[in-house]
């Protein structure tokens, strides 16, 4: 049977070492999340902790554990800082905002991922099942908005919902996928383009939401 405690280290070591992780706070989180406990048990195996994503089903995936650090990182979430998560998937990257301390909302278009989400997450986050490229408007503004998932291009409507001095990363395209990084300074949005990546695509429109929380 797998040593999945060993494995969180392994795993640690490798994002730190090779990928050049360096918050430290990012690295004990994940170190200590049971990430293989976030994949739905048909789809659960030996690799959980491999640097590679896996599916969870519906045709979605848990990302590679290099991006949710990475993105993480980038984003420089602070205890209390209020996140929108687009993309809810297995959970997992929804729970390594709250281990960072951060007030965690996010949305999911798929029913069965959603519950699935809800039963790992407990009460940690408030889970939406909806269209995420709406965002959260009776939430808003958020200090930080995430996206797992790729639209073609960045909803202007996530764009409002950004609080002042506020950042925003999420993979943009479709065949061909960046990383894009955003500020809100002032009066203006910077914008920045960051690594080639390969997410599932952002889908709009869904059937009624449903909050959870």
């Amino acid at each position: 049977m797998q040593d999945f405690e060993q494995a969180r280290r392994e795993m640690v070591e490798l994002l730190r070492r090779r990928y050049r992780i360096h918050d430290e706070r990012v690295l004990a989180v994940m170190e200590q999340l049971p990430r293989h406990l976030y994949i739905p048990e048909p789809f659960r195996g030996d690799d959980a902790y491999d640097d590679h994503p896996c599916p969870v089903g519906f045709g979605q995936t848990i990302s590679q554990p290099y991006i949710v650090a990475y993105m993480t990182q980038a984003l420089a979430v602070q205890p209390g800082d209020k996140v929108l998560e687009i993309g809810t998937g297995s959970g997992y990257q929804a729970a390594v905002l709250a281990g960072m301390g951060a007030d965690v909302f996010t949305i999911e278009r798929i029913p069965e991922l959603a519950e699935h989400a809800r039963a790992v997450l407990g009460e940690e986050v408030a889970i939406r099942c909806g269209d995420g490229t709406d965002g959260w408007p009776e939430e808003a503004p958020f200090d930080i908005i995430i996206g797992t998932c790729a639209p073609e291009k960045v909803p202007p409507i996530l764009i409002d919902q950004l609080a002042g001095g506020g950042r925003m990363m999420l993979p943009v395209g479709d065949w061909i996928q960046r990383l894009v990084f955003l500020r809100r300074q002032g009066g203006e949005i910077i914008h920045e383009d960051d690594l080639s990546v390969r997410f599932v695509p952002m889908i709009q429109g869904a059937g009624p939401q449903s909050q959870m929380s």
